[in-house]
């Protein structure tokens, strides 16, 4: 299933993208598409739904797919050909970081400069999505506690990421930071997720390209791996790193705008699109 949730701000309604490609209403099946739906028994159930009974909906805005999302982890460096154009050693354990819950949005939500960035950058990313706790899970187990995948856009602050004291976390929190979606794709329709290609352009010219198995740590590692030092929980969000062609590594390096358009996706996982602005406290909550 490839699940959404679509409308306004903090009234958005759950749905569905039907194998015809229209968007199908859940509303009328649950409240909304949350923590708790995000159990493997009530996806499973979602799953046995006569869809072609359920009404076409025109989903207008899209919001982040899931509500109720929890920890925002991210992966740092997962990437070897990534890892050589920052100019970073190849880490003997996965990199952890956070990136603030508050900087998640929707798919094609603006992308807002914080107040005197000067070197923004973008980062297509595959997400993972928690659909039931989990503690020391070992990586054979480890796939059976997802929920589903999406395209994220960790977009990092270089300045304040490297620059400004220490802690990459200062520079990938920011407001509008976090774009997720369009969709949730559960593991059924996604596979294996070492297997998927993905690609990232800035107005049009093609940045990183790039594919998840040349991760150095898989997602069943790194699941495995968080577990000893937290637990997860359902609505946590995993980002696992992105592949080269950065702004920072280019040569000379590349940072976003006001006016630049960021389109990115992941196969089977859909498309994003951003449009960059300048510092605008009402772009960030609308």
């Amino acid at each position: 299933m490839k699940l959404l949730r679509h409308g306004p701000k903090g009234q958005e309604k759950p749905a569905l993208l039907h194998t015809d490609g229209t968007v199908r209403d859940l509303s009328v099946v649950i409240a909304d598409l949350g923590p708790d739906q995000l159990a493997p028994e009530a996806l499973a159930a979602l799953a046995r739904l006569d869809t072609d009974t359920l009404p076409v909906v025109e989903p207008g805005r899209l919001g982040v797919p899931w509500h109720g999302l929890g920890k925002f982890i991210a992966i740092g460096l997962n990437y070897a050909d990534h890892a050589a154009e920052a100019g970073m050693t190849l880490p003997a354990e996965p990199v952890v970081f956070t990136k603030f819950g508050s900087c998640a949005v929707g798919c094609n939500h603006p992308v807002v400069l914080p107040l005197g960035s000067v070197k923004t950058d973008w980062e297509v990313e595959l997400g993972v999505v928690i659909g039931r706790r989990v503690r020391h899970v070992g990586e054979a187990e480890a796939l059976s506690h997802v929920a589903g995948y999406c395209v994220v856009n960790d977009l990092s602050e270089r300045e304040y990421q490297l620059e400004r004291g220490g802690t990459w976390d200062k520079g990938k929190g920011c407001d509008t930071f976090g774009p997720i979606g369009p969709w949730l794709v559960t593991p059924d329709e996604v596979g294996d997720p070492q297997n998927l290609s993905m690609w990232l352009d800035v107005n049009g010219v093609r940045k990183q390209t790039g594919h998840t198995r040349t991760m150095i740590f898989s997602v069943a590692k790194i699941i495995s791996y968080l577990s000893r030092f937290m637990t997860l929980e359902p609505g946590d969000i995993i980002t696992t790193g992105t592949p080269p062609g950065v702004g920072m590594g280019q040569k000379p390096p590349q940072f976003l705008r006001p006016g630049d358009v960021i389109t990115l996706g992941i196969e089977r996982l859909g498309e994003q699109r951003q449009t960059v602005h300048a510092w605008n406290p009402a772009l960030i909550d609308g």
